[in-house]
C-alpha cells in the first residue's frame, strides 16, 4: 500500500487550515514561490522515486533474505513495535550523517533551502537521497525485520513528520521530552550558530538526548530558516543539484589529487585549503538576513499556481499508476515533470526568457503525449486531443495575460 498517496488529500486539508490560521493570526508563514517550489521538489521526489526506490527495496530484500540472523514473525505486534522503533534509530543515524558529510548533505540539503517553515516544507523532499540512504537501514534486514513491516513503518515515520512542519504549534511540555514536536524541529531547520545540525529525530527525541544533539528552542533566539549557502532559486532541478555543483567545482579546481577525491566524504562544509583561498565563501550576517525574493505581477503568479497544479495532478496519477507501467513509460514521465516544474520555476523567478520556456514547454506535450500513448500509459482518442490542444491554446492565452501585467523581469543569481 501506497501510504503517501493515501495521505496526499489530508497533506493539502492540512495546509490549508495552516493558510486559515496564518489569516486568523495574522501571520504570513507562506510565500506562493517559496511554497511551489517547496511541492515542486516533493513532486519531483515522489516522480522519481518510483524509478529510484527499486535501489533500497532489493538491497534491504537482498540483506534480509541472506543476512538476517532471528525468523521476526509479521504477525507479532512486538515486531512491528520493536522495528518502529528501531527505524527511528536508524533514521536518526542516517539524518545525522547528512549533515556531518559533504556528499549526504548534497541529497539532503533539498529539504532544508526553504526560508519559510510551514507545512509545505515537510513536503520538499530530495531526489538523490537514495544513492546512499540505503545503507543505514540494512541493520533492520540482519536483524530480521520482513520488508513488509520495514516498508510500512518507514512510511509511518515519514507520515509523522509532517505536522511537525509548523509555527503555529508552540511548546507541548511532557511530550517534548519524548517526540519530535514542532518546537524542536524548528530549531533542526534554523542556520542560527547555536541551533544548526541539532534535533536529528524523526518521531522520537530521545535519541538526540542520548547522543548530545538535542537543543531545545530558545525564546532569546529566533529561528532563522534556511541554509546558510542560499539556494536563491526556485528551480527544483538546481535545489537537488545546488551542493553537487558546488562540491563539484571545488574539486576540479583543487591542486591535489588526493583533495579531490576526499571532499565528497569530509564534514559538511570542509573544502581544499587552496580552493578556499582562491574562492572564498562569504557568509551571511543573520542580523541582516534577507530571504530571497523575486518581483512577479498577479496574473503571473495565478499563472504558475494553475500550471502547477496540472504537474500535481499528473504527480498524484502517476504516483497511482507506476507500479504497473513500464520503465522507459516511468522515464518519459520524470523528464516531462521535471521539464514542466523547472520551466515554472524560471516563470517564478521572473526569468526574461521564461515565456520561450514556457512555449517550449507546451509545444513539446504534444509529441510527449503522443508517445505515452505509444508506449500505452495514455489512452489518447479524438477528445483527449482535443483537451490537451485546448489546454496549450489557454496557456497560450494565459502567458500572453500574465507577461502584460508582469513585474519588470529579472535575473535572479543561480
Amino acid at each position: 500500500m501506497n501510504y503517501v498517496l493515501y495521505a496526499v488529500p489530508f497533506f493539502f486539508l492540512l495546509i490549508g487550515l495552516e493558510l486559515l490560521a496564518d489569516r486568523w493570526r495574522g501571520m504570513r508563514t507562506y510565500r506562493l514561490a517559496d511554497a511551489l517550489n517547496s511541492l515542486s521538489a516533493g513532486v519531483l521526489s515522489q516522480a522519481t522515486g518510483i524509478l529510484t526506490k527499486v535501489v533500497g527495496l532489493l538491497t534491504y530484500a537482498f540483506a534480509w533474505e541472506h543476512l538476517a540472523l532471528f525468523e521476526l514473525s509479521e504477525s507479532s505486534l512486538w515486531v512491528w513495535l520493536f522495528a518502529f522503533v528501531f527505524y527511528d534509530f536508524c533514521y536518526y543515524w542516517n539524518h545525522r550523517l547528512g549533515h556531518e558529510r559533504n556528499v549526504l548533505w548534497a541529497a539532503h540539503a533539498v529539504h532544508h533551502q526553504s526560508e519559510d517553515y510551514n507545512l509545505s516544507t515537510a513536503l520538499r523532499q530530495t531526489s538523490t537521497g537514495f544513492i546512499f540512504g540505503w545503507i543505514f537501514y540494512l541493520p533492520m534486514a540482519v536483524v530480521g525485520v520482513p520488508p513488509l513491516v520495514f516498508l510500512t513503518v518507514a512510511a509511518l515515520n515519514l507520515l509523522y513528520q509532517f505536522w511537525v512542519h509548523t509555527r503555529h504549534i508552540p511548546k507541548l511540555g511532557w511530550f517534548e521530552w519524548l517526540f519530535i514536536t514542532p518546537s524542536n524541529h524548528r530549531v533542526h531547520h534554523a542556520q542560527n550558530p547555536i541551533y544548526m545540525d541539532r534535533n536529528y529525530g524523526g518521531v522520537f527525541i530521545v535519541w538526540d538526548r542520548i547522543f548530545g544533539t538535542f537543543q531545545e528552542e530558545l525564546d532569546e533566539e529566533p529561528v532563522v530558516f534556511g541554509v546558510t549557502v542560499p539556494l536563491a532559486s526556485w528551480n527544483p532541478l538546481w535545489a537537488n543539484l545546488q551542493v553537487y555543483a558546488g562540491l563539484w567545482n571545488d574539486a576540479r579546481r583543487a591542486g591535489a589529487w588526493w583533495d579531490r577525491l576526499r571532499i565528497w566524504f569530509m564534514p559538511t562544509g570542509w573544502r581544499p585549503a587552496d580552493v578556499a583561498a582562491r574562492y572564498p565563501q562569504a557568509k551571511a550576517d543573520l542580523s541582516h538576513f534577507r530571504k530571497f525574493e523575486v518581483p512577479l505581477g498577479r496574473g503571473a503568479q495565478v499563472y504558475a499556481l494553475l500550471q502547477f497544479v496540472c504537474y500535481l495532478l499528473a504527480g498524484v496519477w502517476l504516483l497511482a499508476q507506476g507500479d504497473s507501467l513500464a520503465i522507459g513509460a516511468v522515464l518519459l514521465a520524470c523528464l516531462w515533470m521535471a521539464l514542466g516544474l523547472c520551466s515554472i520555476g524560471m516563470w517564478l523567478e521572473n526569468r526574461s526568457n521564461a515565456w520561450q520556456m514556457e512555449c517550449l514547454r507546451l509545444v513539446s506535450n504534444l509529441p510527449a503525449f503522443w508517445l505515452a500513448g505509444e508506449l500505452g500509459m495514455l489512452t489518447l482518442d479524438a477528445s483527449a486531443w482535443t483537451w490537451l490542444i485546448a489546454y496549450s491554446l489557454a496557456s497560450l492565452l494565459g502567458i500572453w495575460l500574465a507577461r502584460g501585467s508582469a513585474a519588470p523581469a529579472l535575473t535572479p543569481p543561480v
